[in-house]
Parts: structure tokens; sequence; C-alpha cells
């Protein structure tokens, strides 16, 4: 079992308020999203685990049951192409849950016309391996946002 925990605070607004069809859709996977609080900070590990994935924009965390989770730091970010965005690890970095990954600007990137809803997906998951799934309130970093069976 995996407990994925919130890698940024803000407000949970769940997946289908996603301003983008591949994760409102939950053609990634299935996970809940979060509307982050617009001040500079760091998106952090959801898990402990290895860093299989790392771009500015987004990062993938695979733990010890191979369950790997995307934490993506806002829509149409890529687009950015990393302006505003400070790699904290290395692909391939063993990390601890509540580490710093990258820091961000939340508002730096809604002033740059993009949204900063951050999608947090249980990758190759099926939704009812998913349980105790946030989908609205407000989190700090390190709260629960679901149970991975």
């Amino acid at each position: 079992m995996t407990i994925v925990t919130a890698p940024l605070p803000g407000r949970v607004i769940g997946l289908a308020a996603v301003p983008d069809p591949v994760f409102s859709g939950a053609m990634v996977g299935p996970g809940t999203a979060i509307d982050p609080v617009r001040e500079p900070g760091e998106a952090v590990s959801p898990v402990d685990g290895v860093v299989v994935s790392l771009h500015p924009h987004a990062f993938v965390v695979v733990d010890a049951s191979g369950h790997g989770v995307l934490t993506h730091l806002g829509i149409d970010t890529v687009q950015l192409n990393g302006e505003g965005f400070e790699l904290l690890v290395n692909k391939g970095d063993t990390v601890v849950l509540g580490q710093p990954v990258v820091r961000w600007n939340p508002a730096a990137v809604e002033a740059a016309g993009k949204s900063p809803v951050c999608p947090v997906i249980a990758l190759e998951a099926t939704s009812d391996s998913l349980s105790d799934l946030r989908e609205d309130g407000d989190v700090t970093t390190g709260d629960t946002l679901f149970t991975w069976q």
C-alpha cells in the first residue's frame, strides 16, 4: 500500500476540474489535483522512492512497491522551457517523502498565462485501486491525498 501525500500546499480540486482534457479525463491515470497557494515554494516528493523522470515542470517518483506517482507543476508549463523552475534533485536520486524536488513560483506561472494547477497522478493505476481520494478542501504539504492499494 502506498500513501500519496500533497507535494505542495493549496486547495484540492480533483482531476475533473483540471483545465486540460488529458488530466481531467484521467487519461494519464487516476489521482487528484491541487490549486497551489500563489507564493514561491518547493514541490516535494509525495512518496519515498526513486526519481525516474525529472523535468522542470514535472517529476515521477516510483516507490518500493513499483507505484509511480507523477507530480505535474501547472498545465502547459512545458512551454515555459524551464523558466522559473529550479531542480533540487537529479534523475535516479532516491528521495524521501517530503524532500524538496523542484523550487517554483505558481504566481509567476499564472502571470505567464498558464494554469498553476498541479495534478498528482497514480501512473498505470486503475481508479478502483485508489481509496480515500481527496477531491476538495485545503491541504498543506504532506497531507494524504489518496491511498494506492
